[in-house]
Order: C-alpha cells, then structure tokens, then sequence
C-alpha cells in the first residue's frame, strides 16, 4: 500500500501537502535527535524487551518513541519461515511474517502491562485483516511474548479489554510466542524522522489517526 501511495504523488500534491505539513509543523519534529528520548545507560537487569505488530511498523515505532520509559525501538518482522527477509519479501506476503517493532525499555520507568496499556490505543483491535489502509497478514496486529510471564500478563490485558464492551466485535489481536526478529533494513529505521513529509502523507492517506479517533476517543 506504501508504495502504491508513492506512485502517485505528483510534484503538485507533495507541494500542496507541502503547505498542509507547514500548517500542522507541531505535530512534526523539528530536530530528530531532539526528538528520541534520551535516557542515561540502564542497567542489564533493569532492561527488558517487548514485541508488538501493529500495521505499518513506521507507525508503530513512532508512536513508542513517545512513551516515558521506551529506551529503543527497532522496525522489523517477525514469526515466519524464510531465514533474513527483506522488506520486498514480507509486504508480497509470501514468508509468514508480521510488521513489527521490538521495544527495548526501562521497567523500573514503565513494565510490560503498563506497555500494553500503551499498545491497545495505537492499533485497530478489532480488525483481522490486517491495520487500517494495509490489508494482509503481514500487517495484522499481535503480541509476541518472550517469557511466560508476558504471555500472562498480554492474556489478561486482551481479557480485561474483551471484558470492559467497548466493543462489539471479538479482539482480534493474537498472542503468539516471539519466534527469531528480524530487523527490517536501516532506511525503514526511525522512518518517520528521516522522511517526516512522506511519513505524515502515509500516515493521514492510511486514515490511522481519523481510525483510532472513533475507536479510542475516551483515551485520545
């Protein structure tokens, strides 16, 4: 879907999202370095990691950067069978992998629930087929436990959603075993402060923001 987006964008789009970026330039970081947290060493014992897909993987590391406590994120793919995919690969939907982001994270700053607390927000909990304007299998959403721990703490976090009715419709969102991560390659790293006018052109064409309005507007 990125790159159908792509395709079409004429000069005289991109110089009219030009004036519509510029007029939203809050939303956009000014100083990418800026922009990352920051945070002094963390010690081995207090590091740990998560694993959640939520579509467009750009998206997704995006919307962790932003979370107190989130020391790194890495886009990249997870839970199929071709050893070191690339990106060409998994979006033809051929290998079995997710889009995905591995979050490296403080837990004395934020834990694992706290996390997933986080994560609900930012995905389409109720949609099988992938997220928002990504359709496949490749983008659909789910939580990859790496302990047994995490998979306790991921069920009863999609339980408690299931049982608070705010939707009609069953959570959809999976809960697998994290198998071997791949990280997607470098240009996808970080893409929504290397690429701001493309990355905001996705992100409101995909309609993820207007999305995540309707189904989360207590929390947003």
């Amino acid at each position: 879907m990125r790159s159908e987006l792509y395709r079409f964008i004429s000069m005289t789009t991109v110089y009219a999202f030009i004036l519509a970026f510029l007029a939203t330039a809050c939303q956009q970081p000014s100083n990418s370095i800026a922009h990352k947290p920051n945070y002094p060493n963390v010690s081995e014992e207090n590091l740990d990691v998560a694993i959640f897909a939520g579509g467009c993987f750009w998206c997704t590391e995006s919307d962790f950067d932003k979370v107190p406590g989130v020391i790194s994120t890495t886009s990249g793919f997870i839970g199929g069978t071709v050893v070191n995919p690339t990106y060409k690969q998994v979006v033809g939907g051929n290998t079995g992998h997710v889009e995905a982001v591995k979050i490296e994270f403080d837990s004395t700053i934020i834990s694992y629930g706290e996390l997933l607390e986080a994560y609900w927000p930012t995905i389409d909990p109720v949609f099988e087929d992938g997220q928002f304007c990504d359709i496949g299998p490749q983008y659909r959403s789910a939580i990859f436990y790496l302990n047994s721990e995490q998979q306790t703490i991921a069920k009863a976090s999609k339980d408690a959603l299931e049982a608070s009715s705010r939707f009609e419709q069953p959570i959809a969102t999976e809960i697998l075993p994290a198998t071997q991560f791949y990280a997607a390659e470098e240009y996808h790293q970080d893409y929504y402060l290397k690429n701001p006018l493309r990355y905001t052109y996705y992100r409101n064409s995909c309609g993820r923001d207007d999305r995540l309005q309707q189904l989360w507007r207590d929390d947003h």
